[in-house]
């Protein structure tokens, strides 16, 4: 089995045809690896745009790629079937995050008129270095980019065109190569004919915002004093606001106030609850007064 690493650089512009800005792929980067992770071959093209005559300021700035280089490109139909033929067959496809998946699906729609890059098993590399920099004790607290993700585990990109989809491959190998880990590795693999790979791909996670979903359970609601244990009852309507319902409670026993809030959030396998209990903020003499200042004066 052989193992590709694919990269992509991309540049919103404008589809009149379909009236909606298309996040165009200029440039397709890629690095074939043996089942050593050796490096055994490169891809590397740059696309001339169907849509757009020029290139954004900051496509420019990141990835080096001029108007000219761009206008002197080949069509992205062109560039993916060189890609398929150059992939071969019985191989992983790599890619940091992913983003580029959906890049490539929204090119296949509207520019490539439904022609597919070929892509028969999956690895998301950059879930995969998350958890072995977890491993090795890191705390992680938001998706971690490639470069500081090289930096964290001892690999200098000095010698990397960053922001190139060439380069960006590259480095992706090397980061494979010292820290390939079987167990957690290939149990990342996807069979992208498995129709669940894409419907999962492509889910929105979206939050409840009735209560009355059949899919809430109810006990979520309850909240119990933290001094005493007791619980709380609810002496306001729950209100729903940027994914959360708040209300205000109060325990009987020892009369001490609360804000409440619990979150409801459907992912593609699971229901995610979040509950919050909070002491309600209190204004110090202070800000009263502040406030009263502020206000406006009538005649």
């Amino acid at each position: 089995m052989n193992y590709v690493i694919l990269d992509m650089e991309w540049d919103g512009a404008y589809h009149k045809l379909h009236k909606r800005f298309v996040n165009q792929i200029l440039q397709i980067g890629a690095v074939k690896l043996d089942e050593n992770f050796n490096i055994i071959d490169i891809f590397d093209v740059t696309i001339k745009s169907e849509i757009s005559n020029r290139v954004s300021r900051r496509f420019i700035e990141l990835t080096g790629i001029t108007k000219e280089m761009m206008l002197g490109g080949i069509s992205l139909s062109d560039a993916v079937d060189s890609y398929n033929k150059w992939l071969g067959n019985n191989t992983v496809t790599i890619t940091w995050s992913n983003s580029d998946l959906y890049t490539i699906a929204e090119n296949e729609k509207y520019i490539l008129n439904d022609k597919k890059f070929k892509i028969e098993k999956y690895l998301d590399l950059q879930r995969f270095i998350e958890g072995e920099l977890r491993m090795l004790g890191h705390e992680l607290h938001s998706q971690i980019s490639l470069s500081n993700a090289a930096e964290l585990l001892g690999i200098t990109t000095e010698n990397y065109d960053l922001h190139t989809a060439k380069d960006d491959s590259l480095l992706c190998a090397a980061l494979l190569k010292k820290h390939y880990n079987a167990a957690t590795f290939d149990n990342l693999i996807r069979d992208t004919s498995d129709p669940e790979f894409y419907r999962q791909l492509f889910f929105r996670p979206y939050h409840l915002s009735s209560l009355k979903d059949e899919r809430i359970q109810r006990d979520t609601l309850d909240f119990y004093c933290e001094k005493c244990e007791t619980k709380l009852k609810r002496n306001t309507k729950w209100k729903y606001h940027n994914g959360w319902f708040n209300s205000n409670f109060v325990c009987a026993d020892c009369g001490k106030k609360y804000v409440c809030r619990v979150s409801y959030k459907q992912t593609f396998d699971k229901l995610v609850v979040r509950r919050r209990i909070l002491e309600p903020k209190v204004k110090t003499p202070k800000e009263n007064n502040d406030a009263v200042q502020s206000m406006p004066a009538t005649v």
